[in-house]
């Protein structure tokens, strides 16, 4: 019997893995992101092209926690509180030191996306993770339906309110994004997208 194919993009992501070992953490992390909802394999593919693009523009940070950090941000996401603490703690368990703390602090942060301006490698973590926010319609369509999954057991009014009140909380500062080249790449969009989101839920 033939082997079965792997799943779409699991090759790609798995040469993405920033170190040259610890290969059973990476084969782990990728069995926890396969899941449905919107923090998923996709979303993994995504932070780490994001990272990418603030790489090439010109954005200075230091890449192997980065990345490792984008590989362990979600990788608990059950919709109960304390997921972010838990991912870091795997990561506290699963790395070496270093740069098991600094990953461990990076992914900490996402649970807030407010990263100090002089943390480099918190503001492209963050601006990352937040750049889904400038996608296209039909990606933003799929990213608020992907969301909405996640919490399938809350009723429509409740995740509602949390809802805008998360994205509201995103939008209250001068921007959404820490560093100059996020800024400049996603903020319009990501302000639009976010703001008409709201309006959708709030009608």
């Amino acid at each position: 019997m033939p082997d079965l194919p792997d799943p779409p993009g699991l090759p790609d992501l798995a040469a993405r893995w920033p170190i040259p070992a610890l290969h059973d953490v990476r084969d782990a992390l990728l069995a926890a992101w396969d899941r449905d909802g919107y923090h998923d394999l996709t979303h993994l593919t995504e932070v780490l092209d994001r990272i990418d693009d603030l790489d090439r523009a010109g954005e200075r940070f230091d890449r192997v926690p980065v990345v490792l950090a984008a590989w362990f941000h979600d990788a608990v996401y059950d919709a109960l509180p304390d997921a972010e603490e838990r991912s870091a703690q795997w990561a506290e368990r699963a790395l070496p030191e270093p740069p098991a703390a600094e990953v461990a602090r990076l992914v900490r942060m996402t649970e807030h996306h407010r990263p100090f301006p002089d943390d480099r490698n918190g503001c492209v973590l963050s601006d990352a993770d937040l750049a889904i926010l400038a996608a296209g319609p039909g990606r933003y369509a799929d990213y608020a339906a992907g969301v909405r999954r996640e919490y399938a057991q809350v009723p429509d009014a409740d995740f509602a309110a949390g809802r805008a009140a998360v994205l509201r909380d995103l939008l209250e500062g001068p921007r959404l994004f820490a560093t100059d080249a996020g800024a400049r790449l996603w903020e319009p969009p990501a302000r639009a997208n976010a703001t008409a989101e709201i309006e959708r839920l709030e009608a």
